[in-house]
């Protein structure tokens, strides 16, 4: 049995395909041409394009997508990411091109996603209660 090759790109080429008429995401290490998609998308096409160029995996799964949706994707694959060569980010950085991969950027923890929110509800309490 006969393999399909698969296509590898590295972020850096991923990121240029960012625009309505070219728009490359990544989700969990694929690459997916979501250009055809666009106008189909059900958030609108300016969520895809907002993600556009970039590894979009966290932000697919924050909105919690079908099954159905999953299985859509496949639709419009293109090939996986692997790591880029020094000549190539090199090259990339020369062209001003930044590659994003959100699973790679450190989550902020709940806690400092709270603090501030709940500095200010004390602090409204406090005044509350000894201003009446």
């Amino acid at each position: 049995m006969e393999q399909e090759r698969v296509e590898q790109y590295p972020l850096v080429e991923v990121a240029k395909h960012n625009t309505k008429k070219d728009a490359w995401i990544v989700l969990d290490g694929k690459i997916y041409d979501v250009t055809r998609f666009l106008d189909e998308h059900p958030g609108g096409e300016e969520v895809l394009l907002e993600v556009a160029g970039r590894d979009a995996t966290r932000e697919f799964e924050d909105v919690g997508h079908s099954d159905e949706a999953r299985e859509l994707r496949n639709k419009y694959f293109v090939g996986v990411v692997r790591s880029e060569t020094k000549e190539e980010l090199e090259r990339a950085e020369r062209e001003g091109i930044k590659p994003v991969q959100s699973a790679n950027q450190p989550e902020v923890p709940l806690w400092k996603k709270l603090l501030i929110p709940g500095i200010l509800v004390v602090m409204a309490f406090l005044i509350r209660k000894y201003i009446s």
